[in-house]
């Protein structure tokens, strides 16, 4: 094996273990994530329901359920006095929509809670969770699970998508200048034969 191999199997050793650390690092952390992310969506559902069990106190004072409070506030001819049934409606639909979400990821199970997350996610509760989110040390089952995984992913992304591709095109690439090289020495390889029958002519039609 010559020196160049050496030095790139070296290097693709090297970039494997990269990959491998970096993979581990990243994936063991998305159940902690997802943790201190539940968190804080519950904190968000809990407000929001303190705000719904508010309009619902007010709507069981005037004797109405709150579907049809919302539906006389919004009827309501003062503008400012209708726009607050926007207001209770759009809280209604919150605590509707951090439910399912917190239900559906808490309920999921450690290989669907990745999809379940990403399917109900909530962008303003995950960008706030990133901004103070503290990794910690994997320390369960799930941690590790996820971990692996994450080298799995990192290594098929990088053979499938970088090294196959780029190792490809240059095999293909030294097949055609081997190919060029082997056509040009044919080639000659043949004008060198002519070469030598039209010499061979030559003599012989000296001697006749």
């Amino acid at each position: 094996m010559s020196f160049g191999r050496r030095a790139l199997s070296s290097g693709e050793a090297v970039v494997d273990r990269v990959l491998c650390v970096v993979g581990a690092v990243l994936f063991s952390q998305a159940p902690e994530f997802m943790q201190q992310y539940l968190q804080r969506l519950g904190g968000h559902l809990d407000e929001a329901r303190r705000m719904l069990a508010q309009y619902e106190g007010i709507a069981r004072q005037a004797n109405l359920s709150l579907d049809d409070f919302i539906a006389r506030t919004g009827a309501n001819a003062d503008t400012v006095v209708a726009r607050h049934a926007e207001v209770m409606r759009g809280v209604v639909d919150r605590v509707q929509d951090l439910s399912a979400a917190q239900a559906a990821i808490q309920d999921a199970s450690m290989f669907t809670r990745p999809f379940a997350f990403l399917r109900h996610i909530d962008w303003e509760v995950a960008s706030n969770t990133w901004a103070i989110f503290k990794p910690a040390v994997p320390t369960t089952g799930e941690g590790l699970a996820y971990a692996v995984a994450g080298i799995g992913v990192i290594l098929g992304f990088y053979y499938g998508c970088i090294h196959f591709p780029i190792t490809r095109c240059w095999r293909r690439r030294k097949e055609c200048k081997a190919a060029q090289l082997a056509a040009a020495q044919q080639a000659r390889a043949d004008g060198d034969e002519a070469q030598e029958a039209r010499d061979d002519t030559g003599r012989l039609d000296g001697i006749l």
